[in-house]
């Protein structure tokens, strides 16, 4: 589990890196070189930017409006996600007494052997009551917005209308400490909003993925300009709201899962079976023992 939240913090830092590395280059003079990047996202994007900012107002509301189309899209991903989250959440509460059985024996296991024996009881036990552990975990939605970071990215760095735009005291353009702040502080009280309704040492449990999202949106958001800090914040509270979205429905999803273990009664795997196969040297002694036996019996005759 530990190398699993070590690559899914690689993975997120990773991709928050490159996405906002540039990913266009430019000449000498600081304006951009012709590229997939700049012409089929930064482009559309600045022309998109265009087109909102003359209805609201400015490229301020703008970013806000884009940001909330963006969201509304990516909806219905995010919540099947933290649905199966919640899910596999409340599966691992059933088979918690099971878990810390095999869990002690295994810490009190003395040989290699009996450890793998055990390890394989608890990979039984989750097949058993359909529990994945790296169920409701991934970076899907941070892959999907990849493209839309690079484009939001690009069109406030290379369009000198947006870039230099003062939206509520803020030049779009420019780098914001209290974007961070508040974007971080968006990402923590998602991670908060998660843990309600959830058991105390679940809670324990859940502190790496919690700590994640913030974790890359404080790097992000201190390599942005303050329009993309926008977009990270705005996209934050609307991740809390569908995290409260979702804690409405856990009781729902709790009866689910009680109804489908009911149908399926949690399996508790106390013994794994293996074939016990003879060595040579056993082989070579029960032949050994057959042919005295045989010799004897027919002196014995004589």
């Amino acid at each position: 589990m530990k190398r699993i939240k070590k690559l899914y913090l690689l993975m997120a830092i990773a991709v928050m890196t490159i996405t906002l590395s540039g990913c266009v280059r430019v000449n000498n003079d600081g304006t951009p070189k012709e590229g997939f990047a700049y012409n089929y996202l930064a482009l559309p994007a600045e022309h998109i930017l265009d087109f909102i900012a003359k209805f609201v107002g400015g490229y301020g509301w703008a970013l806000i409006v884009l940001t909330v189309i963006v969201r509304m899209i990516l909806l219905p991903v995010m919540i099947n996600q933290m649905t199966k989250s919640t899910k596999m959440q409340e599966k691992m509460n059933l088979i918690r007494p099971q878990m810390k059985n095999i869990q002690k024996r295994q810490q009190s296991a003395k040989t290699q052997e009996e450890k793998m024996q055990i390890q394989q009881e608890m990979m039984a036990l989750y097949r058993d009551n359909d529990v994945n552990m790296m169920g409701g975990i991934g970076c899907l939605p941070l892959l999907i917005q990849t493209p839309v970071f690079i484009a939001l990215y690009n069109a406030i760095r290379f369009s000198p209308e947006v870039s230099h735009t003062v939206f509520m005291g803020i030049r779009l353009g420019d780098k914001n400490f209290v974007l961070v702040i508040l974007s971080v502080i968006t990402y923590l009280l998602q991670g908060y909003l998660m843990t309600l309704g959830v058991p105390e040492e679940q809670k324990k449990q859940m502190k790496f993925m919690i700590l994640l999202n913030p974790i890359v949106i404080l790097i992000a958001t201190l390599q942005s300009p303050a329009g993309l800090g926008i977009y990270f914040f705005i996209g934050g509270i609307f991740i809390c709201i569908q995290t409260l979205i979702i804690n409405m429905y856990r009781p729902k999803i709790r009866r689910e899962v009680i109804e489908q273990a009911k149908k399926n009664p949690t399996k508790v795997v106390t013994e794994v079976k293996e074939e016990i196969k003879e060595t040579p040297k056993e082989i070579n002694k029960t032949d050994i023992n057959q042919n005295r036996k045989r010799n004897s019996g027919k002196q014995n005759k004589k």
